[in-house]
């Protein structure tokens, strides 16, 4: 009974981790400006933001009851994993040089007349 009960804790958890990791990819990935993308050599902004958005709406079909609804199936929320830890680990560090965010050099280091 209660190996039962930690087991549906921890499977809620998981799958709001996912949940969460799908959501902070998507709102990073349209943060990001398009022709980032281009310049970093990946696909477009376009894509991954479907990628992602759909990435992040099975994520949060697949969060069990009470939570959720649980209508996907666990290995749907698995395959949202891998798409946002894609994104993460290859596409965001790719991206994040050809980004300006704050404008100007934005405390990169010292201007032409020192700090």
């Amino acid at each position: 009974m209660i190996f039962g009960n930690v087991q549906v804790v921890l499977f809620l958890l998981f799958t709001l981790v996912i949940l969460v990791l799908a959501v902070w990819a998507l709102v990073d990935a349209l943060r990001r400006p398009a022709s980032a993308y281009v310049a970093a050599g990946k696909q477009t902004k376009q894509i991954w933001s479907i990628i992602l958005g759909i990435a992040t709406a099975v994520a949060f079909f697949s969060v069990p009851p009470p939570l959720g609804l649980g209508a996907f199936p666990t290995f749907l929320a698995l395959l949202s994993a891998v798409a946002a830890i894609v994104y993460l680990v290859d596409v965001r560090p790719a991206v994040a040089p050809h980004s300006r965010r704050g404008g100007g050099r934005g405390g990169q280091g010292p201007t032409r007349g020192g700090w």
